[in-house]
């Protein structure tokens, strides 16, 4: 028998076998490094909504038509700076002034945080400081000059789940459309304001909001308004009414409305084959940015 048959017929010894590759261990789950990791991860999501954008929800009718309820939509936190409401979830208190602070534009729609609220309103800046505002018959007066108004084709909106077209708040409104569908048929008018901004609203008729001031916005305040003239909390509603209360300090802007996400009509249910149909066509992507114009002289 040669030294190579020796060798390959003799076993290895308890020795040898013992310093052979040894078999991996299972490791436990290092929870200590999951938990950070996820936090870390709401951080990050939590400062982003903070200080660059954020999502946001309609909830109401009161930027009729270029909001619907329903609607989903992104808010860039930084055009106008950041103040004491652009936290997410509003935990300071008030803090006087603003960090790389800029007033908004006549036009624009923004995030407002109302005074002693933890809750965020969105309407569109008419009036800015130093401006002498009033409102006769729906119609806005800025600094003496009334705000061009041009009366347009009613518009007509499907009646959904979260566009019930309600008979209170647009009474005689709805109609039937030659397919068959009913829609909310509005009487709407553009406005253009001082600096080329063009937008337009919803006015049904004579109401207690059609008639304000005048009054002259103070320093670092805003005057915010609903497109929806009618049916909008805004500055020219008191407090107790769930409106803003007169101008609003500009501190309490937390940002820009940039554009539409996407939009549900609020006839889904649990079952997810309604899903699909429950989102609005024709809706995401919409800019919500006005309209310019040559600027009205």
């Amino acid at each position: 028998m040669t030294a190579a048959d020796t060798s390959e017929s003799t076993p290895l010894s308890t020795e040898d076998q013992a310093t052979g590759p040894a078999k991996a261990e299972p490791h436990g789950v290092d929870w200590w490094h999951e938990v950070k990791s996820i936090a870390l991860l709401i951080l990050a999501v939590l400062a982003f909504h903070s200080f660059v954008a954020k999502p946001f929800y309609i909830p109401s009718e009161s930027m009729m038509p270029v909001l619907l309820k329903g609607d989903r939509l992104v808010v860039s936190k930084f055009p106008y700076g950041w103040s004491y409401v652009s936290p997410s979830f509003h935990p300071l208190p008030f803090i006087k002034g603003r960090i790389f602070g800029r007033l908004p534009e006549r036009g624009d729609i923004v995030i407002v945080s109302p005074q002693n609220r933890r809750e965020d309103y969105i309407k569109r800046v008419i009036g800015l400081p130093g401006d002498i505002l009033e409102v006769r018959g729906g119609q806005v007066i800025l600094n003496g000059v009334p705000v061009p108004q041009r009366v347009l084709k009613p518009i007509r909106i499907p009646v959904d789940g979260n566009a019930p077209c309600p008979p209170l708040q647009f009474p005689g409104a709805r109609v039937e459309g030659r397919d068959g569908k009913t829609y909310c048929q509005l009487p709407v008018r553009q406005e253009t304001l001082p600096n080329g901004r063009t937008y337009v609203t919803i006015d049904m008729g004579p109401s207690s909001l059609d008639w304000y001031g005048p009054i002259r916005v103070p320093p670092h305040h805003l005057f915010l308004m609903g497109d929806n003239r009618d049916n909008s909390a805004d500055s020219r509603a008191p407090l107790e009414e769930n409106g803003l209360g007169g101008p609003v300090p500009w501190e309490a802007i937390g940002g820009r409305a940039e554009f539409i996400t996407f939009s549900l009509d609020g006839d889904s249910s649990w079952n997810p084959a309604t899903w699909l149909h429950a989102f609005r066509s024709g809706r995401a992507g919409n800019s919500l940015r006005p309209r310019s114009v040559s600027a009205a002289k």
